[in-house]
């Protein structure tokens, strides 16, 4: 697998290419799962909730081990991780197309593919350094970093295409067929040799993988109602704080560490990886709770919820790219502000729209706004994270950037769904009481079969459950059911919205800092 360490000396258009069909096959995979919840729940006969537990877990593994991966990818050889994050990747792809429960989605998609992502994206960002130099990477940062959001930008359109007209493994297919295509041109790609230490802290890795793992999974396990979810929380809990001890114990011993906590000396780091954080909370409870509201809600089909959402990434696209090149004189820190408050208030304006909305066309305006603000931050706020570290350390701070949002889209994704479905269930259950129709003896009963049968079901679906009933019973249920979901909704949407506010806290301590100085490093992680 190893070659020449040797940059080649002109530019290489193809290998470029095939470096942002990577990129765009990572980004695009969670969009079109989002957009297709619908039609895989029916076809493999799962619920809403079981599927969006398996979504924020391939985030949530990609960010446990995306430390730990970088590390490996150091110590195998880059281009190896980079080959076997793409054979992972493809190995989720292909089991996508040929699942028939929950269970080989949540083994090979969710478990296998996050850790493909969680070598692909390190490995990725030395490759481009060991393959590229002067103008050349920069190009190549530009076009791997433009795939990435023209991915996210065109991901529910191309997902709820090929749903609604072919079928969703179809979509799952072709990405495997892209993943074949990139590595038919590996023999282009040049390894790049690891010259610091290869002494491994286990004990930093796993503190890493029991912290961030521990949060996010006591989050599921709430969200399916049952399990010890504080004392899975509380393990998450006291793992990230042993390892803040662990390496910074570590580091003054002059020991090997996961992570060079001397990183956060920066305080421009430490206020960027955390913008990046909540930025992808917000980004992943939006894309969480949309797609349900969308096709559960309003009865639309994959299509129909991609349009709906495209406002949302074709906005954060287009901005991305305009802002990126014509930034001019304006302070980054500045954009970045600009971002989390336009991004709050496209999804405060969100909350009351809801009940009223009886199409995506109610929602068109706020996404924008929404996009807007996204676009904003996906131009500045990883560069502006990155300028301070020096090139030789920037691809372990860009693992740990790339650490932050992870974990954050997949807490964004797994707390707003969590949110979304306990609230539902709730206001199910206050309804059915507070009911004059349904029979005291049989509201009980009734509460806890919408609980446990008809979370986020169409109407017509319901319909369909409820043959056999009185008819006004019939009729209760269905208006329970249609005022539930809604306020079920709005409830999820405080979770982006919340950490919008803080973002927006964090860009004003941003602000107050002087400009750092641009490092083209930077520059290709443009979604984290």
């Amino acid at each position: 697998m190893n070659s020449s360490a040797s940059p080649p000396t002109t530019f290489n258009g193809k290998l470029a290419l095939l470096l942002a069909m990577a990129m765009f096959v990572l980004v695009v995979d969670t969009s079109i799962m989002n957009v297709s919840i619908s039609a895989v729940v029916e076809d493999i006969d799962t619920t809403v909730s079981g599927l969006q537990g398996a979504i924020a877990l391939e985030a949530l593994v990609s960010a446990a081990f995306i430390l730990m991966s970088s590390k490996v990818g150091d110590l195998i050889g880059r281009k190896r991780a980079y080959v076997i994050g793409l054979l992972c990747y493809a190995v989720g792809a292909i089991a996508m197309t040929l699942a028939q429960t929950l269970v080989p989605i949540i083994i090979f998609w969710a478990l296998i593919g996050g850790l493909g992502a969680s070598l692909l994206l390190p490995a990725m960002q030395s490759l481009i350094h060991g393959n590229f130099e002067g103008a050349a990477q920069a190009r190549v940062y530009a076009t791997v970093g433009a795939a990435a959001a023209i991915a996210a930008a065109v991901g529910p359109l191309i997902g709820g295409f090929i749903t609604t007209f072919l079928s969703w493994r179809v979509a799952f297919l072709l990405e495997a067929l892209i993943i074949a295509v990139v590595l038919s041109g590996i023999r282009l790609v040049h390894d790049v040799p690891y010259t610091g230490s290869r002494q491994i802290d286990a004990v930093g890795a796993l503190l890493s993988v029991v912290g961030m793992g521990g949060i996010v999974i006591g989050i599921l396990v709430w969200q399916e109602g049952g399990g010890p979810v504080g004392i899975l929380l509380a393990v998450g809990a006291v793992g990230l704080g042993g390892l803040a001890y662990w390496l910074v114990r570590r580091s003054g011993q002059r020991k090997a560490t996961l992570i060079d906590p001397g990183l956060f000396r920066s305080e421009i780091f430490r206020l960027g990886v955390t913008g990046q954080m909540l930025q992808q909370i917000a980004l992943g409870g939006t894309m969480i709770v949309l797609p349900i509201y969308l096709q559960m809600v309003l009865d639309y089909n994959a299509l129909q919820a991609g349009l709906s959402i495209s406002p949302l990434s074709l906005s954060m696209f287009a901005v991305a790219m305009l802002a990126g090149k014509r930034a001019g004189r304006r302070r980054p820190a500045t954009l970045i502000l600009w971002g989390f408050l336009l991004l709050t208030v496209g999804l405060v304006v969100l909350v009351p729209l809801v009940p009223r909305a009886d199409s995506g066309w109610w929602l068109l305006g706020p996404l924008i706004i929404s996009g807007v603000g996204l676009g904003l931050l996906v131009s500045q706020l990883n560069n502006c994270t990155l300028s301070p570290i020096s090139d030789e350390r920037v691809s372990e701070a860009a693992g740990v950037n790339s650490a932050a949002g992870s974990f954050g889209l997949s807490f964004g994704l797994a707390f707003a769904g969590a949110i979304m479905l306990a609230s539902l269930s709730l206001i199910f259950t206050n309804l059915t009481v507070s009911s004059d129709v349904i029979p005291s003896d049989e509201k009980q009963q009734v509460a806890e079969a919408l609980e446990d049968d008809a979370q986020f079901l169409s109407n017509a679906a319901l319909e369909e459950l409820l043959v056999g009933q009185p008819e006004e019973i019939q009729e209760e249920i269905i208006r329970i059911n249609t005022d539930a979901r809604p306020i079920a909704l709005q409830i999820a949407l405080f979770v982006p919205i919340i950490a919008g506010v803080v973002g927006l806290l964090n860009g004003f301590r941003m602000r107050r800092l002087p400009d750092p100085v641009a490092n083209r490093a930077g520059e290709g992680t443009l979604l984290g």
